[in-house]
This record gives C-alpha cells, sequence and structure tokens, in this order.
C-alpha cells in the first residue's frame, strides 16, 4: 500500500474543534428551513435571521465539516477563464452581473467580519489565473479584457510574486482569502443569539412541498416550513432534475509550512497540469502554510494515490519545501452553462429553494447564495437573480455541455455492468484495499481490512444505481455518475444519495 504525505484531515478542520448542536428529537415549525449546513446554508440562515425569520439548519452531519471544511477557501471574483466564456455564453450584462454579484460576495464577507468582530484570517490579496505555456497567453490576455470589461480591476501582467516564471497571467486586485470555519462559527454564534436554531446529525429523508411544507428526517421528526432551502451542495432531492445538469468533479490538496517571507501574495490558479491552485494562510511562529490543489477528476475514476503523489512532488519542486503536513479533497458540482443555480427550484414551486452548481468557486459563491435567497424569500429583488435562476433554459448554448455529460453518466452506468471486475474473489483483494467483486451474483464493493477481514456492502449506489469505484487514498467508495461517496460500511460521506449502501454478507462466498 502507498503511504501518502501527510495528515489525512483538512487544515480548516484540524485547526478549529467543532461546536457541536443538538439532533432534531422532535416536531418544529419556522417560517424557513435550510437543508444543508454548509457556507451555502449557514449564509442563508443568518442572512433571514437578520431579516427577522425564525430560521432552522438541517445538517446530516456537522455544520461546517462538509465540502466547506475541505475547501481551498479563496474569496474572489475571479473564476479561473470564466469571463470570456459568460461573455459568449450569456451576453457582456450576464458577464457583468456574474463579476458584480462575485465581488459584493467579497466585500459582504470583510464587512460581516468586521461587525461580528470575526477572527477569520481574512486577509486582502491579488488574485491570478497564469498559464506557463506560452500557447496560452493569448487566451490569458482575452481573459484580462473580458474580466476588465465586466467591472473587475483586472489587468495583464507576467509578475506575479510566485517562485517561477509564467508566460501571462490576469490579475485582479481587490480579492481575499480566510479561514472558512472561523468566519462561520461565528456567523453561527450570531445566528442562534438572533433566535435560529441548528441540528446536526439530522440527515433530511423526504420533502412534501405542501401549503406549509414539511420535511421528513431519518429519525421520523418533521419540520414544518413555509419555505425550504435545499444547500446540501447536490441537491438531495431529484424532482428538479438537475442531476442531468450537474457534473461533479473532485481536486486533491496538499499543504506544506514555509517561511513567510518565501510566501508569495496571493491567490493563484492554472488549468494547466490538470489545475493547480496555490495561496497561503498564517501558520504561527513566523511561517505560512502553502495551500496547493489541483489534479481534477471525477468521482469514482482515476489512480488517486497516484495524483496525491503527482501533486505533493510538484509542490516540493516549485515551492522548496519539505514537509507537507496535511492533505485533503475538495468536491463540488459544475453546471453545463457554468452560471450557478439559485433561486427557485423548479417552475412547479413558490416556496423550495435550491443552491448549488459553483464550478470550485463555492466561497463567494456561497455567500452570494445567501444574500440572494433571502432577498427573494423576504420579497426583495435582486439584479442578478435571473441570471442565476435554476429554471432558465439556455437552449443550443447548453446543449454540448449537456450531452457530453449524459454521454459520460451512461457509459458509466450501463458500461460499469458490463466491465467484468479485476478480482474474480474476495480472497484475491489485498489487504488494506478494496475492489468491486461478483459474489453469488451480486456485484459487491468490499474492503479488506489489515488483518485480512472483509467488509462488504452492495456497489450499487442509492442515488440512481450507478456502480461505485474504490477510492485508494481516501478509503471510500465513490458513484462517477452524480458525486455520491459512502464509507468502508456503507454509511453516506456525500450526497445526493441519502440511504446507505446495503451491507452484504460474503463469508460464505
Amino acid at each position: 500500500m502507498t503511504t501518502l504525505p501527510g495528515t489525512h484531515e483538512s487544515y480548516w478542520m484540524d485547526s478549529v474543534p467543532p461546536t457541536p448542536h443538538p439532533a432534531l428529537d422532535g416536531d418544529v415549525e419556522v417560517d424557513v428551513a435550510v437543508v444543508g449546513g454548509g457556507i451555502a446554508g449557514i449564509c442563508t440562515a443568518w442572512e433571514l435571521a437578520r431579516a427577522g425569520r425564525s430560521v432552522a439548519i438541517l445538517e446530516a452531519d456537522r455544520v461546517a465539516a462538509g465540502t466547506t471544511g475541505y475547501t481551498t477557501a479563496k474569496l474572489s471574483a475571479l473564476h479561473g477563464l470564466v469571463y470570456s466564456q459568460l461573455a459568449r455564453a450569456h451576453g457582456a450584462e450576464g458577464a457583468r452581473l456574474y463579476a458584480r454579484s462575485q465581488q459584493d460576495a467579497v466585500e459582504h464577507v470583510a464587512e460581516v467580519a468586521d461587525e461580528l468582530g470575526a477572527d477569520c484570517d481574512l486577509e486582502r490579496v491579488p488574485a491570478y489565473s497564469y498559464v506557463e505555456s506560452a500557447d496560452g497567453v493569448d487566451q490569458i490576455r482575452a481573459e484580462a479584457d473580458a474580466a476588465r470589461e465586466a467591472g473587475l480591476p483586472a489587468s495583464f501582467t507576467t509578475d506575479t510574486g510566485l517562485p517561477f516564471d509564467v508566460a501571462g497571467a490576469v490579475r485582479v486586485t481587490g480579492q481575499a482569502q480566510f479561514h472558512p470555519r472561523k468566519y462561520l462559527t461565528a456567523l453561527v454564534a450570531d445566528l442562534l443569539d438572533h433566535g435560529g436554531s441548528v441540528y446536526e446529525r439530522t440527515r433530511v429523508l423526504d420533502l412534501d412541498e405542501g401549503d406549509p411544507c414539511r420535511l421528513t428526517t431519518e429519525n421520523g421528526a418533521t419540520v414544518t416550513a413555509r419555505d425550504v432551502v435545499v444547500a446540501t451542495h447536490y441537491p438531495v432531492f431529484d424532482r428538479a432534475l438537475l442531476f442531468s445538469r450537474l457534473e461533479p468533479r473532485r481536486e486533491l490538496v496538499v499543504a506544506a509550512p514555509l517561511p513567510a517571507d518565501r510566501a508569495p501574495g496571493g491567490a493563484y490558479l492554472t488549468t494547466e497540469q490538470n489545475t493547480r491552485s496555490v495561496r497561503t494562510t498564517p501558520y504561527g511562529d513566523g511561517r505560512r502554510l502553502l495551500i496547493v490543489t489541483g489534479e481534477t477528476f471525477k468521482p469514482g475514476t482515476g489512480d488517486t494515490e497516484e495524483m496525491y503523489l503527482r501533486l505533493a512532488e510538484w509542490t516540493r519542486e516549485r515551492f522548496d519545501v519539505t514537509e507537507i503536513t496535511h492533505r485533503w479533497a475538495a468536491q463540488d458540482n459544475h453546471t453545463t452553462d457554468r452560471v450557478p443555480y439559485v433561486g427557485l427550484f423548479h417552475p412547479g414551486t413558490e416556496h423550495v429553494w435550491v443552491a448549488t452548481g459553483y464550478g470550485a468557486w463555492g466561497m463567494s459563491n456561497g455567500v452570494m447564495s445567501g444574500r440572494l435567497l433571502a432577498a427573494l424569500i423576504t420579497g426583495g429583488a435582486s439584479p442578478w437573480a435571473e441570471l442565476y435562476d435554476p429554471r432558465r433554459l439556455r437552449g443550443l448554448r447548453e446543449a454540448p455541455a449537456f450531452f457530453r455529460l449524459q454521454a459520460s453518466v451512461a457509459r458509466h452506468f450501463i458500461g460499469d455492468r458490463l466491465t467484468t471486475t479485476h478480482v474474480d474473489s474476495v480472497e484475491e483483494i489485498p489487504p488494506g484495499s478494496g475492489a468491486v467483486v461478483r459474489v453469488n451474483g451480486q456485484r459487491c464493493a468490499v474492503y479488506r481490512d489489515g488483518s485480512g477481514t472483509a467488509h462488504a456492502v452492495s456497489a450499487r449506489c442509492t442515488h440512481l444505481g450507478c456502480i461505485v469505484a474504490f477510492n485508494a487514498a481516501e478509503e471510500a467508495w465513490e458513484c462517477p455518475c452524480h458525486g455520491s461517496r459512502f464509507g468502508l460500511d456503507g454509511e453516506v460521506l456525500h450526497g445526493p444519495a441519502t440511504h446507505p449502501l446495503d451491507r452484504v454478507d460474503v463469508s460464505r462466498e
């Protein structure tokens, strides 16, 4: 088994212990129920509580501990090379609205952190999208022009502060980075002070869109609310068929201390080399923690151990660091037109709202979602509501990405059933590893621990039935179709699945 560098934990989770909240153990009634306790759910609930609404957050695990706890935590309106694409797909006005909404989120975090006295390591830094190859310079110049036309303080440069040369970069000033859990912990405390409720270890299984709406939780308790916000990262309810327009992608992260005087002074991203994202954060004793993200892949595909090693080696070579202290992985969903879905869940509803599809930019988009949804729920307006409306139809512009996504899902849904597994029996699985194997005619996901004991669950994802695959680096089962993730004993780690994988007895294989 490959020895991977660093502690397998996010620095954000490792540096701020959880502040436990109770599970829901009885029926409650509120104005708004928010399903999901990540940055989007917490920000939405906080905005609504400040507006005088009674609010409850329902989180399946711990708040600010899912995708939000495993982010890179850049807070920026510069999202890779998005503005050239937005101008083509949504027009110049669509690109301007996107830029305004994202920069508004950056400034809002700074204002709220100051108001609440949140010591969240907030730093204002420039953001860069760069290329090392001369072949990409024209694209970078075009993006700088597009971002500037969208209203951002963007410019083309070759001077980035990175310890290696680049061929060109887009530079946008006035961006930020922060410690997401420190910030959200302050929001949750203020939410509780304003009468809000937070329920952890409370998985929601069903939604009745009546008047009022009713949510049913795993233990049978119900929540009655006039409005429901589904902020579960990937929506746990399929009634809007958003799964046909969302593509999950996963990225790996490694972190390494370095002297503060050697830390680059910005937030950086390139799509070259299967993505490299770089930032630093305060680490104490005159040091900074270098955080490097990359090696993008679909859940359930690729050799994650090899990708971790490749990312760690790139980090050591480029920044001359020796010790990798942390490693973790982040997951997000990409929409087929590059714009998140934030608004009413589907055309037939008036009181169910959704926030999803952040395309790896969940910090600014999560804050933006909270402000937008709070405005819409309280009867207000927003200039960018139409841009983010989940009910939008883009027709031919969206068609190529839509059909590519569906072809990928179909390939896994059908092809993974036809493919012969690489092991013929449980005994062939090495200790400390996992594989999908057919046992008595049933495809089983089997992990053998260090002692050789087999832990088997059904290999069929409980969301829509795709066959899961083993992620060796994180020791988890992943669905390549829609990104659901399960623990070795089948428990749900990441939606859209809400039910665990069934356990299977393979002792009499």
